[in-house]
């Protein structure tokens, strides 16, 4: 399909491909909290401004979640705090750096909905994804505090039409579509992260899907890989697909089941499999 008009990743200086990466939270208490949180703040400027001097006037285009929306949110702090703007820049100037403008910040999805739009989505399909029902697990992270225009924070039927535009049967009413997986508590807390990823996947399993898809590989990670730990806690017996949006787009646009990487999953998604090898 080509890259989207204006999309740009946000360029370290040493690998101006590679977008630098830094998201989390503090467990040394609020005070601890808010530094890291200044300190955060300022390194998704460093990367806005990188992305503003290598690729002026170009979006900043995110495909990880947390990437996304760490950085929306330093640019609305920055755009806020002007003594925290001041702040940043005077560490920028020590790389010959500066924020001087506001530079749109997007997710993939939003690129995909919003400035290409489901009709030339659709019209790109060359094998639909029919009799295929799936579940939208849109997440926590794409969907609040920004969010797709004009979408429900607590009933996001975003990804819903897309599943519809390529081919296959969506489930609007999933109601576990915008709880959160556990994120990193998968490390830390597995129990606890494992229990909340056993109510997406009993909930899919539920309204009758073949898979789940999602546009936050984190997401993807945790619902996907884990269940066989789920299998051995609960005594399930849970064997559901979980892909990311790209692959069932790259299976819908005609590529091979290698080209749509359906080899890397770890529970095999055989009715996708079954479609990329007509």
């Amino acid at each position: 399909m080509g890259a989207p008009r204006g999309a740009a990743a946000a360029r370290s200086g040493t690998n101006p491909g590679v977008a630098s990466c830094r998201h989390g939270a503090s467990p040394g208490g609020e005070g601890s909290t808010r530094r890291v949180s200044r300190a955060l703040t300022r390194h998704s400027g460093r990367n806005l401004a990188l992305s503003e001097q290598h690729n002026p006037g170009q979006d900043v285009v995110a495909t990880c979640a947390a990437c996304w929306l760490s950085t929306r949110e330093a640019q609305e702090r920055l755009h806020e705090d002007q003594s925290l703007l001041a702040e940043a820049n005077t560490a920028l100037a020590e790389a010959g750096l500066k924020l001087t403008k506001e530079m749109p910040i997007k997710h993939m999805a939003e690129v995909l909905i919003e400035d290409i739009g489901y009709a030339e989505l659709g019209s790109k399909v060359k094998r639909p994804l029919e009799g295929i029902k799936i579940a939208g697990y849109v997440g926590c992270q794409t969907n609040r505090p920004f969010g797709i225009a004009g979408e429900s924070f607590e009933n996001p039927k975003y990804l819903d039409q897309l599943v519809e535009t390529l081919g296959g049967d969506s489930i609007p009413d999933y109601e576990k579509k915008v709880q959160c997986c556990g994120g990193a508590l998968t490390f830390s807390e597995p129990e606890k992260s494992q229990e909340m990823v056993k109510g997406l996947i009993e909930a899919a399993y539920d309204h009758g899907a073949d898979l789940i898809v999602t546009p936050c590989p984190v997401c993807q990670m945790n619902v996907e890989v884990y269940q066989d730990q789920i299998n051995q806690t609960y005594g399930t017996q849970f064997k559901m697909p979980v892909v990311y949006y790209s692959t069932l787009m790259a299976v819908a646009y005609g590529r091979s089941a290698k080209d749509a990487a359906l080899n890397g999953q770890v529970i095999p998604a055989k009715r996708l499999e079954a479609i990329a090898g007509k």
